[in-house]
């Protein structure tokens, strides 16, 4: 943790015994704004609209269902407030003698590596939430594999499953979706292994990657004019920044288009974004398009990929035409280019040999959660590897 974190972090403790200060916990409803929350505390609008454009637009960024904290004095006054906009940064609102100011900081979580591993008797989801009880796992440990196996025809009782995974723990709780690192399971006894990778893909031993989400470039012939960055450095403030999306530059009234198939899950406006579209897809992944001028879509809709869904626009917090692309898993906003159709999915010769350095590392691990957890030798297919 670092000098700022941990002051903040006493400064709610002490405020909290020292001045009869509350702290407490809520969850973000859905369709609430930033504004909405500052006003239900008497808090100027103005707070909001001082803000630098960036950040303005990043408040835009906090999602239905993050659970968010607050330090209220006997008067109910807001003393302080952390919002989450996803696993690694959140919103620091604070009270500066009579002045309420921003901030965006990180989070600061407690993160532990797990191992699991079982012999399945009903399925692979319920045997996971049985023996550990957590449904975030069970559900990204199926999204991992849904574009590799058919669980319905291919898995037979006493198959295999093994995995390992990070877990995170903020403030006493579970924080976030468990980060599957590496995985086995067997169908018919054959071994089935994917391993996570700093590309943000998962490949197989070999090195050949299990095909996910690929996605269209959403406007043609367009350039690139901002990249995906968790630590962009703000030309004025000279602090870091994250901009999570890729701008695509583009004329005005240009067609926007679906990036990939699936279901619209909003189409509205958006303070910070303005006109906004989002559609999501198998995974845990969602698309965002921003800015637009016009929206051709609503919510519940089916859209199909090359689907036309908007206009390029500069509607919202925009200094000119533009479209905001965003890629989110499981509300972790990570950079859309690479699942781009276009991208090359194969491992460069560098990179392979690491990657089974890393390999190696990991089925070692995978073999002894098997051996500690089901108390018997590993099977025969880790000898070979």
């Amino acid at each position: 943790m670092n000098n700022l974190s941990k002051i903040i972090m006493y400064l709610f403790v002490f405020t909290t015994y020292c001045f009869g200060a509350t702290s407490s916990s809520d969850i973000w409803k859905k369709g609430y704004t930033f504004l909405q929350f500052l006003e239900s505390y008497g808090i100027p609008s103005s707070v909001y609209w001082n803000l630098y454009p960036e950040d303005k637009e990043l408040t835009a960024e906090i999602y239905s269902g993050v659970r968010y904290y607050t330090l209220i004095d006997e008067n109910n006054t807001l003393l302080q407030a952390l919002i989450p906009l996803n696993d690694e940064t959140q919103i620091h609102i604070f009270k500066d003698k009579e002045v309420y100011k921003v901030d965006f900081i990180p989070v600061k979580y407690f993160s532990s590596t797990n191992s699991i591993a079982l012999s399945i008797q009903k399925s692979p989801y319920q045997d996971i939430v049985e023996l550990i009880g957590d449904i975030n796992l069970a559900n990204e440990f199926i999204n991992t594999y849904k574009n590799a196996i058919d669980f319905s025809k291919n898995i037979i009782k006493n198959d295999k499953l093994a995995l390992i995974y990070n877990s995170k723990y903020r403030l006493g709780r579970s924080y976030g979706t468990p980060e599957i690192k590496a995985s086995l399971i067997e169908t018919n006894g054959k071994p089935n292994f994917l391993f996570a990778y700093s590309d943000g893909r998962r490949y197989d031993q070999n090195g050949n990657e299990i095909t996910g989400l690929l996605l269209h470039t959403p406007v043609s012939n367009s350039r690139i004019s901002s990249r995906f960055s968790l630590n962009r450095i703000h030309p004025i403030l000279k602090v870091k920044r994250p901009h999570y999306g890729v701008d695509y530059a583009a004329p005005y009234g240009a067609n926007v288009k679906a990036a990939a198939g699936g279901k619209v899950a909003f189409a509205g406006v958006k303070t910070g974004y303005g006109k906004v579209i989002e559609v999501v897809h198998e995974n845990g992944l969602k698309t965002l398009y921003a800015h637009l001028s016009k929206i051709h879509t609503k919510k519940g809709q089916y859209v199909r990929t090359g689907q036309v869904i908007g206009k390029v626009g500069n509607s919202g917090l925009s200094t000119g035409p533009h479209l905001h692309f965003g890629l989110y898993k499981n509300n972790k906003p990570i950079n859309p280019l690479s699942n781009i159709q276009s991208t090359k999915s194969v491992l460069a010769k560098e990179e392979k040999e690491e990657f089974l350095k890393i390999v190696k590392q990991y089925e070692e691990k995978l073999k002894l959660a098997i051996i500690d957890n089901l108390n018997s030798q590993p099977p025969s297919y880790f000898a070979s590897n």
